[in-house]
C-alpha cells in the first residue's frame, strides 16, 4: 500500500477538546499507510487580502505546511451551527493568494463530535461547502457526526465503546482508501 502523509485540522483551539481526542482516536485507529501531521492553526493573524503580497510568518508556515501533505482530514466541533472561526480563517489564508490554493486536487474528509444528539452535522455542511469551492474531493460516505459522552474516548486515545471503535476504524479505512483513490485519479499540481 501506498503511504500518504495526511495534514490533520482541529477546529478547536482548546487544549482539551473533545474533538482533539477524537483524532488522537482517529490517529491510533487508521491503517498503516496514513502518516499524520498536525497542521496547527492558532498563530494567525485574522486573514486580511491586504497581505496576499507578503504573507506575515505564521502564514507563510502554514501553506508550506498544507503544501507538503498528500490529503486533509478535518475534525472540527461545531459553534453556532457552523465552523469554529479559527479553523475558516486557516482555510482563508491556506486558499489564497489568488492561484495558490493549498486545498485544490487534494482529498479530504470531515468528521467531528459533540455532545448533542446530532453530533456535527450542520457544521460540517458548512466545512463541505467551503472545501468544495476550495476543489479539495471530499470523502461523502460514510459520514460520521459522534455524539461525544464523558469517557468515549480514554487519555490514551483508545475507544471505550466497541461500537463505536469499530465504526471508526471502519471509516478511517474507507478515508484510506478514499485518498489512495483521489491520489491516483487526480494527480497534484505541479
Amino acid at each position: 500500500m501506498t503511504e500518504h502523509t495526511v495534514g490533520y485540522l482541529i477546529g478547536s483551539l482548546s487544549k482539551d477538546s473533545i474533538n482533539r481526542r477524537l483524532a488522537t482516536a482517529l490517529i491510533s485507529l487508521a491503517p498503516d499507510n496514513l502518516i499524520f501531521t498536525e497542521i496547527e492553526t492558532g498563530d494567525l493573524p485574522l486573514y486580511n487580502r491586504d497581505l496576499d503580497a507578503d504573507y506575515p510568518e505564521p502564514a507563510q508556515r502554514l501553506k508550506e505546511h498544507l503544501g507538503s501533505v498528500d490529503a486533509f482530514l478535518f475534525v472540527t466541533p461545531e459553534f453556532n451551527r457552523a465552523i469554529p472561526g479559527t479553523l475558516k480563517n486557516a482555510i482563508d489564508w491556506g486558499s489564497r493568494p489568488w492561484g495558490s490554493n493549498s486545498f485544490s486536487r487534494k482529498p479530504s474528509a470531515v468528521i467531528g463530535a459533540s455532545p448533542g444528539k446530532i453530533g456535527t452535522a450542520v457544521a460540517q455542511q458548512h466545512l463541505r461547502s467551503v472545501l468544495g469551492f476550495c476543489d479539495s474531493p471530499q470523502m461523502g460516505a460514510p459520514e460520521a457526526y459522534i455524539h461525544y459522552t464523558e469517557g468515549l474516548v480514554a487519555d490514551d486515545g483508545s475507544v471505550t465503546v466497541p461500537e463505536v471503535e469499530e465504526f471508526l476504524s471502519d471509516w478511517m479505512a474507507r478515508f484510506s482508501e478514499f485518498v489512495g483513490r483521489v491520489r491516483a485519479v487526480i494527480p497534484p499540481e505541479e
